[in-house]
């Protein structure tokens, strides 16, 4: 069997008529929202001994969070990075990060 490709098998399936190979990959695309639709997280974490605000997930193209981040990161004064849906920024600021993405139309979880 090659590479990449993968089994259907499925809970009560028949055995009795051969195996089926999956030739699609499942997508795991994410569906594009507008900011009113997006329910976000704040999450603080250490990296390298240095406090990171989280902020994700976001449902929208990557050209589009990258111009959000800009704005964000000038802003508030510090650095940051994008990465598989959530905003990275360094140090403690979700106070002023939260009240920034509710001015662009987000919505958060308490």
């Amino acid at each position: 069997m090659s590479r990449g490709k993968k089994l259907d098998l499925s809970i009560g399936a028949s055995f009795d008529d051969d195996w089926a190979v999956v030739d699609e990959p499942k997508s795991s695309e994410k569906k594009i929202k507008t900011p009113k639709e997006h329910t976000l997280v704040l999450q603080k974490q250490k990296r390298r001994g240095k406090t990171v605000t989280l902020a994700g997930e976001f449902f929208i193209e990557k050209k589009e969070a990258q111009s959000l981040l800009k704005k964000l990161k000038a802003a508030l004064a510090c650095g940051g990075s994008y990465k598989n849906g959530w905003m990275e920024l360094q140090g403690e600021i979700s106070e002023r990060l939260k009240e920034l993405l509710k001015k662009e139309g987000y919505r958060f979880k308490n």
